[in-house]
């Protein structure tokens, strides 16, 4: 063919680069991400399995909890590394869901794949989920309950919803011992400012689940200590506690120092003055009346020996965190210096005492007078054990805070969701055209929760939702999977609850990923080759001819 004196086609893209576009891409996108899906299935509920990962290094992990999982799987597709997303952001803001929120995206989109094999515009397919979306929030600030004002229950819903967050994890067994725990640790907080960081997490391998400790203050590992730190005393009673950044030690100089002496007894001065230097500090922080001296820097031998002797308890090499949460707890500052050390500058607490757990020994502060932070000691038989104890402790204490800073709470169980597809599926009915097929869809794709929550129970999952639709479609809002399993009846107190935070987070997480997932019609993947010489990887502008 003679195109004559056209412009000659520009190849824009690299050799051996690939390209693939369209439907077909999209729904090879949702494949990929439903796998993902399936593979974490199996994990959610009470009843749900535990997953055993094996890292390349070795390292085992066994857990149930989504974004754990996630977080280890090597997921290579890029389109279902947005699940990966979705769960550690739901991890990050509200703690618990990230399973569900898995769960549903991968749900979303496999109710979205139908149209689009029927050649229906996946931005239309976007609009309605995103009205859905709304319809579906609306719902759940119209379900949810205030608990600000409820007064005596407020702790029992607390209770329940951290149980609620437990129900699918290691520890549902021994609940009652580790909801009071996780309340307790939230609510020893300041209201103001519910930072879950300062609530410290030890871990000590050994002993039983049940031998677990909650410290209404600070507790860490004992330091390093010198020669004499045994015939200190390990028990106070309203101790005077002094926070030191400084190195109690005698060693020579870090700098390079040159000193020339003529006589013999001019070195021994040079050596009485080091000693002096180091006796003064000492003497500084004995004349504070301290009965506790910690410090971020080393307290040697001499320090030790000389506390020892005046009944002063010393730690050194005390870690950053540690010591900080230490002065939130007792009052005080951290010094750095010895001199001009006033009464305001100690802290205090009602007991001090350095205690064997296990075969640890740990320094306890308990009853600190400006407690705002707490220690959560926790004992198991093996490390893996002990770690997912600690995830399924970090899921129900940031329930439980986010419980009370937003104090709105809806039912669980698949209660909500229920609820929602009902509401979503009436309102489809007023709406005309394909956005009714999409939003009776997205309600659909709300069953996937208690469906799987029957399944992972090897319950009759179909039997189960035709009567929850009954229930719900008779106006029993809070009707779920709990309800019908274990036949609570109406019992406030007794529903599995959760803060609506959880929900609406998870819906909007999980729509607006599967959107995602639909607005990418094109992939490009450049080859790996050292040809590249590390240059930008390029793309095709849309309409440009290929060669």
């Amino acid at each position: 063919m003679n195109f004559g004196n056209q412009a000659p086609t520009i190849v824009v893209l690299k050799e051996g680069t690939d390209t693939s576009q369209g439907r077909g891409q999209i729904i090879s996108n949702i494949n990929a991400c439903v796998a993902v899906q399936e593979a974490l299935k199996p994990t959610l509920g009470p009843l749900g399995s535990d997953i055993l990962i094996v890292s390349g290094s070795g390292k085992t992990t066994i857990s149930n909890d989504g974004a754990t999982i996630l977080k280890l799987l090597d997921v290579v597709h890029p389109a279902a590394k947005s699940l990966v997303d979705i769960s550690r952001a739901q991890d990050a803001e509200v703690g618990d869901g990230t399973t569900s929120v898995t769960i549903l995206a991968g749900e979303l989109m496999k109710e979205a794949k139908p149209f689009l094999e029927e050649g229906i515009s996946s931005h239309i397919i976007m609009k309605g989920y995103r009205q859905a979306v709304s319809l579906a929030t609306a719902k759940i600030q119209e379900l949810a309950v205030d608990i600000s004002d409820k007064g005596s229950e407020n702790r029992a819903l607390l209770e329940r919803c951290a149980k609620t967050a437990m129900t699918s994890k290691l520890i549902y067994k021994n609940a009652d011992f580790f909801v009071k725990m996780c309340v307790d640790a939230v609510l020893s907080l300041d209201r103001n400012d519910l930072d879950d960081k300062l609530i410290g997490i030890k871990k000590i391998p050994g002993g039983a689940m049940e031998e677990s400790m909650f410290i209404n203050g600070v507790a860490f590992k004992k330091t390093f200590s010198y020669a004499g730190f045994e015939q200190q005393p390990k028990r106070f009673k309203n101790p005077k506690i002094l926070s030191l950044n400084l190195e109690l030690e005698l060693k020579a100089e870090k700098d390079n120092a040159e000193v020339r002496v003529e006589h013999v007894d001019d070195y021994q001065a040079i050596v009485d003055a080091e000693w002096q230097l180091i006796l003064n500090k000492l003497k500084q922080i004995e004349d504070t009346g301290a009965n506790i001296v910690l410090s971020k820097l080393p307290i040697g031998d001499l320090a030790t020996q000389y506390f020892a002797d005046r009944n002063i308890f010393c730690a050194g090499r005390v870690s950053g965190d540690d010591l900080n949460r230490v002065i939130l707890a007792v009052g005080g500052s951290i010094q750095s210096t010895t001199t001009d050390i006033r009464p305001e500058y100690l802290g205090t607490c009602d007991k001090f005492e350095e205690i064997q757990i296990g075969s640890e020994r740990y320094n306890v502060f308990e009853g600190c007078t400006k407690a705002k932070t707490c220690t959560l000691l926790l004992r198991g038989g093996a490390e893996q054990v002990i770690a997912e104890v600690e995830r399924s402790l970090h899921d129900a204490i940031m329930v439980v805070k986010r419980a009370l800073q937003n104090k709105l709470i809806v039912a669980g169980g698949g209660a909500t969701e229920m609820e929602i597809s009902r509401h979503l599926r009436d309102y489809s009915k007023t709406v005309a055209g394909k956005q009714q097929l999409i939003i009776n869809a997205f309600a659909k794709a709300l069953e996937v929760i208690p469906r799987q929550l029957c399944e992972n129970a090897g319950f009759d999952s179909i039997e189960i939702l035709n009567r929850l639709r009954m229930a719900h479609s008779k106006g029993e809002k809070w009707y779920g999977v709990d309800f019908e399993i274990e036949n609570i009846g109406d019992n406030f107190a007794k529903f599995v609850w959760e803060p609506a935070l959880v929900k609406v987070n998870e819906l909007n997480s999980a729509a607006e990923a599967t959107n995602l997932i639909l607005s990418v019609d094109e992939t490009i993947t450049n080859k790996d080759s050292a040809s590249n010489s590390g240059a930008p990887p390029q793309g095709r502008g849309r309409g440009m001819p290929m060669q």
